[in-house]
């Protein structure tokens, strides 16, 4: 296999694990549009229309995978390993962020894990920094986006705190 090959191939592989990330957001998001327990929640002033969300989202999941892929393509090192290690985790945690706030009707816990989250993301591109500028650059949007997730998360908790499911 060509060299080409296999860098479209990683390439095809980091845009399945972050659409199957989407995947599991979009699900747990559809859920509770239908149940209305997300449409009832007090919500900030700040909240974007539901309509924004797939549009941002679909462009920071492009941008997620393109970021890895970068890393992945980078030259074999320590520092790469601990950089795709974080891509990872964080990819990870941004999946579980929905089943918690969404699925599980926990806006709290779904805190912990936006903030744990949001480490995550600094740390991948303070990593990614010393491998890929511009892949460390690319996370930049995504670092910010989940920092503004969080202000709403936070206050949607903080003015709805009968909210909380007991799941």
């Amino acid at each position: 296999m060509s060299k080409t090959s296999r860098s479209l191939l990683a390439l095809g592989a980091f845009g399945v694990a972050t659409a199957g990330a989407a995947w599991v957001g979009a699900r747990y998001s559809r859920k509770a549009e239908q149940d209305s327990w997300y449409g009832e929640l007090d919500k900030p002033s700040c909240t974007p229309p539901d309509a924004a969300f797939p549009v941002v989202w679909t462009t920071l999941y492009a941008m997620i995978a393109w970021s890895g892929w970068r890393i992945w393509c980078s030259t074999p090192s320590r520092e790469r390993n601990r950089a795709l290690g974080l891509w990872i985790a964080q990819l990870a945690a941004n999946a579980r962020w929905s089943k918690l706030f969404f699925g599980q009707q926990r806006p709290l816990a779904a805190l912990g894990d936006l903030v744990a989250l949001e480490r995550m993301i600094l740390s991948y591109i303070s990593a990614a920094r010393k491998v890929d500028r511009v892949a460390a650059g690319v996370f930049v949007p995504y670092a910010a986006w989940v920092a503004f997730a969080g202000v709403l998360n936070a206050e949607i908790a903080r003015r709805n705190p009968a909210s909380e499911s007991a799941l």
